[in-house]
């Protein structure tokens, strides 16, 4: 954790048309506003995106206004914990060692592990990427770290702080491989599609879900329910095409798992 994580917040207030009840408490949404389409800022610097829309609606449903908190992804759990925020939307994996920690919502979102590939790497597969003189970049903080950790051990992992940095070390050679999610994989790989190959097909699936803190256990049934609600009323398949749409189309194509 990153000792000035809680100095760095960015907050940013949305009430949502009116619908709140007056004087209700706000509900403090973590999220790091760094994960296009799903975190991310609009041109005027306002929180947007598959994440923020989920949030707002699941405000919407409670009855209450809600506080989109910025914070770095390796800072999210610390900040639940904390009571800093009092839930998390960040495209977050529900795995057993978080829930060690924290509790989560039931899913949401399926998806899974797959590879960025530098072009003039001789990796095909995530069966390649254990062997001496590999190199592979990972963000500190994700699954793509924790699996990467437990699986090789000859290969040299490169830990970086931003998606950004692990791609720009795949397309400038200096990593074979970055692990990543099949959806960020696609998008990075369709803007660098000469220096990059792509392997979407998930070799690891996983689910996204709601952080919550241990014990809130009242809130966490009314998230439950806002999902199962928000899912029936097709709000998921909304978000898709209004965020997701080609990719959603991309992947249906090739039959690669991606649905909410």
């Amino acid at each position: 954790m990153r000792p000035t994580w809680i100095a760095a917040i960015a907050v940013a207030l949305t009430v949502l048309g009116g619908s709140a009840a007056r004087g209700a408490e706000p509900l403090r949404v973590g999220m790091e506003l760094s994960y296009p389409p799903f975190e991310m800022s609009d041109t005027e610097g306002r929180p947007a995106g598959v994440s923020v829309e989920i949030a707002r609606a699941l405000g919407r449903h409670l009855d209450r206004p809600v506080v989109i908190e910025n914070i770095a992804f390796d800072g999210l759990i610390p900040a639940l914990k904390a009571g800093t925020v009092d839930c998390l939307i960040s495209s977050l994996t529900a795995t057993p060692e978080r829930e060690r920690s924290i509790a989560f919502s039931e899913p949401y979102l399926k998806t899974g592990l797959a590879l960025l590939i530098a072009s003039s790497s001789p990796v095909r597969t995530a069966a390649d990427l254990d062997a001496r003189g590999r190199t592979v970049a990972v963000k500190q903080g994700t699954t793509g770290q924790q699996w990467a950790a437990a699986n090789l051990k000859e290969s040299r992992l490169l830990v970086l702080d931003s998606e950004a940095a692990a791609v720009l070390e795949v397309i400038q050679g200096r990593a074979d491989a970055f692990i990543y999610d099949s959806m960020s994989v696609y998008r990075n790989h369709m803007r660098h599609p000469k220096q990059t190959r792509a392997a979407l097909t998930p070799f690891r699936e996983e689910r996204w879900a709601i952080g919550l803190r241990k014990g809130d256990d009242d809130l966490r049934r009314k998230v439950n329910a806002f999902l199962e609600a928000y899912r029936a009323d097709g709000g998921f398949d909304r978000l898709g095409d209004a965020f997701l749409g080609e990719q959603k189309r991309y992947f249906a194509e090739h039959g690669i798992p991606f649905y909410f």
